[in-house]
């Protein structure tokens, strides 16, 4: 039974991570690590498809050999934490809520952009 709910877990965030592949405030990237984690635990022929994905395998590989990410994937995430703050700041949030935001968004800023940048081997 745990297995079977590791895997029904892991196929709801690979789903949200491949909409996040489209939809520009959904991360993409770290569902599909938290995917290949409850994989892991709950199905081999899942985690298997997962991490030799043409698409979503590599960035997996990247961040489990090397911590590292992708610049093309720093971008997008750091676009998207841009808009996610302006939505907010737009949509009238109190200014507690936009100083929080700014923190956490901030942090998380902070954490990506001093990741390794993957690739076809060890980061530079």
């Amino acid at each position: 039974m745990t297995r079977v709910l590791w895997s029904a877990l892991g196929l709801v965030l690979v789903g949200l991570g491949i909409l996040g592949a489209f939809l520009p405030l959904l991360p993409t990237v770290v569902f599909l690590l938290a995917g290949a984690f409850c994989f892991a635990r709950g199905s081999q022929r899942l985690h298997g498809w997962l991490v030799n994905h043409p698409h979503f395998g590599p960035p997996i590989e990247d961040w489990r050999r090397y911590g590292a990410i992708r610049r093309p994937a720093k971008w997008m995430a750091m676009v998207a934490i841009l808009l996610s703050f302006v939505l907010a700041f737009a949509l009238g949030f109190s200014a507690t809520v936009l100083t929080l935001q700014a923190a956490v968004l901030g942090a998380v800023s902070l954490f990506i952009l001093t990741r390794p940048e993957g690739g076809a081997g060890p980061p530079e």
